[in-house]
This record gives C-alpha cells, structure tokens and sequence, in this order.
C-alpha cells in the first residue's frame, strides 16, 4: 500500500478551509479516483516539538492506494481539476510526498 501524503505549511498570513477541504476537496479527489483510492485521511496541525512552538503544517490530506501505478493511472487525468481546486480552501502551496506503508 502507498500513501500520498499532501503537506501544507503553516506560514504567516495563511489561510486553510477545514469545512471545504473536509467536505468538497478530498471527496471530490477520492471520486475522480474510481475506486483506487480506499480512504483518506485529514490531519489538523496542532502544534509543533516544543511546548508553545506553532505547527509545521497547518493540514495535512492523505491518500491511501494499492500501488504506486493505481495512483498514477487515476490521477493523471484529472490533476489539473484537482490542483485548480486548492484556490477554494487555502492561500499556501502544498507539497506532497508519496510514501511506502509498512505498518498500517
């Protein structure tokens, strides 16, 4: 199993839009995937290491796939909708990591 991972950076003056995301954004991807991906996930940035300290990321998105090429394949048609839809719940720039699941 593989998961794409979506980071978006907690930076001054950014904005991000729980509601949207959690409502309209991820199941709006997860649709477009057609049954290759089994679930996501949503994280909100709480905090950072230290006591007091700001999070690294104000959310966090991931998406779970059987592979790497189940992810491509259905991504890969509609990245552009999917990327034009970030304008509708955040001000910052993501970036994603597509990792490896060994414990899950």
């Amino acid at each position: 199993m593989i998961k794409v991972s979506i980071y978006y950076p907690n930076e001054a003056g950014c904005s991000f839009d729980f509601d949207y995301y959690s409502n309209s954004h991820m199941p709006m991807v997860k649709e477009r995937m057609a049954g290759a991906c089994s679930h996501f996930t949503i994280d909100k940035g709480l905090a950072g290491g230290v006591p007091g300290a700001a999070p690294a990321y104000i959310a966090m998105g991931h998406l779970f796939f059987d592979s790497l090429d189940a992810f491509l394949s259905a991504y890969g048609p509609h990245a552009g909708p999917i990327a034009a839809d970030i304008r509708n719940y955040t001000n910052v720039k993501p970036t994603v990591q597509i990792s490896e699941v060994l414990v899950g």
